[in-house]
């Protein structure tokens, strides 16, 4: 994630002061400069840094901590408050009609955003429509399409038109029963005057409500001089930033937020269309110290309930799950639900407790090992019989076997598969025998970043 090294350095920092009930002279000292450290790392610009530093230790010293807080809860208090400010407001999008017009250079991932954000906009219910009018990059038109395609939504381009004007124009026509337009520009690799001359005449065009400047995330410092170039040119209303899940600094991101005056729209990661999410400054840094994003896991839970099917199946409710057996079938409903809620690391970020520090201590490819298992266990229960399915215990040796001959996977798979099973059962029986009263309490220590207790549920595939 942008500024992930951040998060990391500050979070390991902000735990020396454990256990403290006040705050030295020295402790912020030591603060200050690994923030200072970490966002210049980050290519965020110097005086956005000191900025930022000389608030946090001027709030740090003079600032006396509410009764019963400790200095480590003060100082992340501040820090959170002082980072929010720093990246600033979400761009407003209203869930109306409007023309939303994307420029940027070319590899900023202008035409995947497009589409990512018409999935978006038909998510809450608006009819979106996709405009290709980059007549420069060759594959621009079919790469569109395709990603259109796999986002549902309409979408308009001419592989035999030159004229970007003319298929922005002939495009907001033939989609004029569109609630949304996004028109994708065409990017070069240098912000060329033939590049700002025909972005001006596109805007010029199709009077666009706002428009987007998309940046990677590994812009670095020059992202300055694009954003005031191109703010300059058709003015910019918001940034989206792309390609959060690569070792991006993203810093540079936030200077161009700056430069312009504009605020972030949107943030990009992953190749599918639904690796999007609207910006929201307290979720984003809540993730980036480590307490959880409950608004966004809420949202993706119920994306991928949807999705999974589970809200229709008459054959499975979840509150099934605390009263009788815990099958093999519902253990898969929740594999399918847990991929249909996107990448594990992302997940485990927005859960209080679950992301921040424990994930500094996993390995880079934990979450990747934890997905081919997934997928892996999917397959083994597609060889087993109805039977197998619905009683799991019942499973012996030589059915053992069969299964990993029908599946390609090994016994020792099949084997993890059947604990993995029976860890998940136990724990669904610790809910079982659970009041509304011990729900409250566990679910109050998970905000508070305390974490859950047990090894049942995916925790044990983590």
């Amino acid at each position: 994630m942008v500024l992930d090294d951040l998060g990391s350095s500050l979070r390991g920092t902000l735990d020396k002061l454990r256990g403290k009930s006040r705050i030295s002279e020295e402790d912020v000292d030591e603060i200050v400069k690994e923030i200072q450290r970490s966002l210049l790392q980050a290519d965020v610009d110097v005086s956005l840094v000191m900025e930022l530093s000389d608030s946090i230790e001027e709030r740090a010293l003079e600032e006396e901590p509410p009764g019963g807080t400790s200095a480590r809860d003060h100082v992340l208090r501040i820090v959170y408050e002082e980072l929010v400010d720093l990246v600033g407001d979400s761009t407003e999008i209203p869930l109306e009609n409007q023309t939303i017009l994307l420029a940027g250079l070319q590899g900023s991932g202008k035409t995947t955003t497009a589409a990512k954000m018409a999935w978006w906009f038909s998510k809450k219910g608006l009819r979106p429509a996709v405009i290709q009018t980059d007549t420069f990059r060759p594959g621009a038109y079919d790469q569109a399409e395709q990603m259109a395609e796999r986002a549902e939504v309409a979408f308009y381009g001419d592989p035999d038109e030159d004229d970007p004007v003319k298929i922005a124009r002939d495009g907001l026509e033939a989609t004029e029963d569109a609630d949304v337009h996004i028109v994708d520009t065409a990017g070069r690799h240098a912000l060329e005057d033939d590049l700002i001359g025909e972005i001006e005449d596109i805007e010029s065009t199709v009077e666009p409500d706002r428009s987007l400047l998309v940046l990677d995330a590994a812009i670095g410092q020059g992202a300055k001089d694009q954003a005031r170039e191109f703010d300059d040119s058709i003015g910019i209303d918001g940034v989206a930033i792309t390609k959060l899940d690569g070792t991006a600094k993203g810093g540079g991101a936030l200077t161009a937020v700056d430069e312009t005056g504009s605020t972030i729209a949107f943030l990009g990661s992953g190749e599918t269309v639904q690796d999007i999410e609207r910006f929201e400054p307290d979720s984003f840094i809540s993730r980036l110290l480590g307490m959880g994003d409950l608004k966004q896991l809420t949202e993706r839970v119920e994306r991928a309930m949807e999705e999974t099917g589970l809200e229709e199946d008459d054959d499975w409710d979840p509150e099934d799950l605390m009263k009788g057996e815990f099958t093999l079938k519902d253990m898969r409903k929740q594999m399918e639900a847990m991929d249909n809620m996107g990448p594990l690391d992302q997940v485990m970020d927005m859960i209080p407790g679950m992301g921040g520090g424990m994930m500094d201590q996993l390995p880079d490819d934990a979450m990747d090992v934890t997905q081919e298992r997934m997928r892996n266990f999917s397959v083994i229960m597609d060889s087993m019989t109805e039977d197998e399915l619905e009683n799991p215990r019942s499973i012996g040796a030589s059915q053992v076997r069969r299964i990993a001959k029908g599946s390609g996977q090994s016994e020792e798979t099949i084997r993890e598969l059947l604990d993995q099973h029976k860890m998940m059962a136990q724990t669904m029986k610790q809910f079982q025998g659970m009041g509304d009263g011990d729900m409250q309490r566990m679910m109050k220590q998970m905000q508070q970043g305390g974490g859950g207790g047990g090894g049942g549920g995916f925790g044990g595939m983590f």
